[in-house]
């Protein structure tokens, strides 16, 4: 009886694991909410640009809920002297907005940009696309 007993326990513990791996599994993941931004420097500013997005505006996106997706600079001709390209992923737009809007408000942020920025300007242009995943893209 107690054999019995343990064995109908192990099969309990067993199948409600398995049941919840299979309820909690979400066959098809969230779609998020993404921005490609393309920042083009003032001449001579890139290194200064690319130091600021390292040392602070990363971590600060972070902090405000973005997604730090990918940082890339073009590997040659005109544009890798003074681009800087980014992708950053949301839940959606709305949490965006809320993000951004936070972002630049941050004393943090706003000390990183002025301490940058005492020998100038770093940013010239910035270009902006949001952009949904297709159905067959990896990243979601």
């Amino acid at each position: 009886m107690r054999n019995a007993f343990w064995c109908v326990a192990a099969l309990v513990v067993v199948g409600a694991f398995w049941i919840g791996r299979l309820s909690a599994a979400d066959p098809a993941p969230k779609m998020r909410y993404f921005e490609m931004r393309t920042y083009t420097a003032n001449e001579g500013k890139l290194d200064a640009l690319n130091a600021r997005f390292r040392d602070h505006t990363t971590r600060l996106f972070e902090k405000h809920g973005m997604t730090n997706i990918g940082y890339w600079v073009p590997s040659e001709g005109d544009r890798s002297k003074d681009t800087l390209v980014y992708i950053l992923a949301f839940p959606d737009k709305e949490a965006r907005n809320k993000a951004f809007k936070e972002f630049a408000e941050d004393p943090d942020w706003k000390k990183a940009q002025s301490e940058s920025e005492a020998n100038g300007k770093l940013v010239k242009k910035v270009e902006s696309i949001f952009m949904n995943p297709t159905d067959y893209s990896p990243i979601k």
